[in-house]
């Protein structure tokens, strides 16, 4: 005999993240009990969406009452027996260095995979991780490095900068760092062709080279 799948209303379980193209903390799906408790415990607003009726936090939340305010609601949720996914960069009870700790931990990873390359397939995957146009590191570096200069700009405004000033010098070096992502890029491009193997460095065979002192003779 076989088994019935039990049923599952998705509709009943509660995301909640941040929107990436409006910044907004946002809350989908849900009953009307789960509602009750975004507004009640979240603050969440109720607002109307082109596939039905969401949740959102109010405008212009500092992010750390972004974060308050959304781990207070998904753990009223769970309390309730909902079913809820809390984005994690919204968990207020993460450790404060875990995202450190990850990034490191990805790093030393990517430095890994570099060491025990075989193929310039496998190099080429490690460059792309470094230099792909929005998400890799250097990009994202130099966006943290741009967003810094525009920073610095603006709580200088009172004292003229002079072009030699460091702060000064982070446009050219972001753009410095423009080029080098590309640079990485086209090496990217090169060791994925096929064939293509690391480069290794290996000391000369012995026997084969002269001391400097017996050329010059």
């Amino acid at each position: 005999m076989t088994q019935a799948e039990p049923d599952f209303w998705v509709l009943e379980y509660v995301t909640i993240t941040r929107d990436p193209r409006t910044g907004l903390v946002v809350a989908v799906g849900g009953t009307e009990q789960a509602a009750d408790i975004l507004q009640r415990t979240g603050g969440f607003l109720s607002v109307p969406g082109p596939r039905g009726d969401y949740h959102r936090l109010p405008h212009g939340l500092p992010l750390e009452q972004q974060r308050l305010k959304a781990t207070a609601a998904s753990h009223a949720l769970l309390a309730a027996a909902h079913s809820v996914h809390l984005d994690p960069a919204l968990n207020m009870l993460v450790a404060p260095d875990g995202e450190r700790e990850a990034a490191l931990r990805y790093l030393a990873g990517l430095a890994e995979r570099a060491a025990t390359a075989t193929t310039g397939s496998e190099v080429a995957e490690v460059l792309t991780e470094i230099a792909a146009p929005v998400q890799g590191l250097l990009p994202l570096v130099r966006e943290v490095v741009v967003r810094v200069w525009i920073a610095a700009d603006d709580f200088q405004e009172a004292a003229p900068v002079r072009k030699t000033d460091p702060l000064a010098r982070l446009g050219s070096t972001a753009d410095s760092m423009s080029e080098a992502a590309r640079a990485i890029l086209h090496a990217r491009n090169h060791a994925a062709r096929p064939g293509q193997r690391p480069a290794t460095a290996s000391p000369p065979p012995a026997g084969r080279v002269r001391p400097a002192e017996s050329r010059r003779r």
